[in-house]
């Protein structure tokens, strides 16, 4: 046996591993009082915690808890698994805590539980939020703590909620560590007792995660590996539109991601994301081509826009937004050497139209397209689309979902479709000398 000391406040029975002149949970002075407490250690095994043949398990047939939003539950594989634990991530302002107010008010409209815990808002601040986006009808129940213990208790309570959002696990902490929120061994002890408990009531969990300067959720590594489910919000704050990407998923695709649209009442999602980049587009304009893009498992199409200009630098100047800036100079680089074209002498602006940032390499066939079209001063064909990988040789190579873009582009009517050769279909391209005859002879 070993005997551990601790201090119990004996006015709200708090409990510190040290002692204080003032109780750190309801204030009072000179309260606290030591116990002892006896932890027994015990080597014996569980007898019914044997190994079984995988054959002989039985499983149980969960029903899964519906968002109200088919793609969203498309996305999860189905909906949300009772017992699970989802982990959202995000950049500060991206719309984490408004979507998910969203989302525990479109469970709570259905006659399911629902509780949104806060640790970062007051409940005056949840409800304005809830008052912008109309929600105050939904019978939301919310709660504003930074105390581990108190989000435990909602888990047995008498009005017990199918859906818990904890927003965000790094400002809660637990009273039997002696340690800041925030730090990894709060963040490692609440989201462990968390994950424990939504897995003995069958409640779903959603826990927000803060996001470092590099994009990563902040805490331990260890804190995405003991999820079920990790999904970021993405999108420039700048721009009206949001991504929803899954990157884990135990129950469920992952890479899959669904395109929500920023407006006065929260976040709407975009039915039909294949030409939501294109608004406001101007085909007669040079420097402009469309791409159809594949990220995750959805193709859409993209403007790919390119500027070049003369130069009075004696370096010139270089700029891509929305895709690696060494692409860029890799695919000029080939330009010159297999077109000679020479661009020494230009100034090249390069963006992906939105806001948008990827890394597809189908997107190399567009941004020639649009730097040449942007040089020569010459627009491209007005219903045109692109794609596919340029090498170092200048060989147009196909891409990873060509028959998902053939499929999508003929869709949508594009003509003509500027592609490599692929499987079945042997009417695309194979260099880029091709495109330059094709286009600019």
């Amino acid at each position: 046996m070993k005997s551990k000391t601790t201090y119990v406040c004996t006015f709200c029975r708090a409990q510190t591993p040290r002692w204080q002149g003032q109780c750190p949970k309801c204030g009072e002075w000179n309260s606290l009082e030591q116990r002892n407490l006896e932890q027994k250690i015990s080597a014996q095994t569980d007898p019914e915690n044997i190994p079984q043949d995988i054959k002989e398990v039985r499983t149980k047939s969960a029903e899964f808890l519906s968002t109200q939003m088919p793609e969203l539950d498309e996305l999860l594989g189905g909906g949300i698994v009772p017992g699970s634990v989802i982990l959202l991530g995000g950049e500060p302002g991206i719309g984490k805590s408004t979507f998910l107010l969203q989302l525990c008010s479109a469970i709570a409209r259905t006659a399911r539980g629902s509780l949104y815990v806060s640790g970062e808002e007051s409940l005056s601040q949840i409800r304005s939020r809830a008052h912008r986006l109309d929600l105050l009808d939904s019978g939301t129940m919310a709660i504003s703590t930074n105390s581990l213990e108190d989000i435990l208790w909602a888990f047995d309570s008498a009005d017990k909620s199918d859906l818990i959002i904890v927003d965000s696990v790094q400002t809660i902490s637990s009273n039997a560590l002696d340690s800041i929120p925030g730090t990894p061994s709060q963040i490692r002890t609440v989201s462990s007792r968390l994950i424990q408990k939504a897995k003995e009531t069958d409640t779903c969990v959603i826990l927000v995660g803060h996001v470092t300067k590099d994009g990563q959720i902040a805490g331990p590594k260890l804190l995405e590996h003991m999820v079920d489910t990790v999904l970021y919000l993405e999108g420039d704050k700048e721009h009206l539109f949001r991504i929803l990407r899954v990157v884990k998923n135990r129950f469920g695709p992952a890479n899959e991601l669904v395109m929500f649209e920023m407006s006065s009442n929260g976040l709407n999602i975009v039915k039909d994301p294949s030409t939501f980049f294109l608004q406001a587009r101007d085909p007669e304009l040079s420097g402009s081509a469309v791409v159809m893009a594949v990220d995750g498992q959805k193709p859409f199409a993209v403007e790919v826009q390119a500027l070049a200009s003369s130069s009075f630098l004696a370096i010139p100047r270089r700029t891509a937004l929305g895709f690696d800036l060494n692409r860029l100079h890799l695919l000029l680089a080939v330009m010159e050497k297999k077109l000679r074209v020479n661009m020494a002498q230009s100034d090249i602006y390069t963006k992906i139209g939105g806001g948008l940032r990827l890394t597809d390499p189908g997107m190399d066939l567009g941004l020639v397209a649009a730097a040449l079209s942007s040089f020569q001063n010459i627009s491209l064909p007005e219903r045109s689309v692109f794609w596919g990988e340029v090498d170092l040789n200048g060989q147009i190579r196909p891409v990873l979902g060509h028959d998902l873009r053939m499929k999508q582009a003929q869709k949508l009517g594009y003509k003509p479709i500027i592609c490599p050769r692929s499987g079945s279909w042997d009417t695309g391209l194979g260099t880029i000398m091709d495109l330059q005859n094709m286009l600019f002879s």
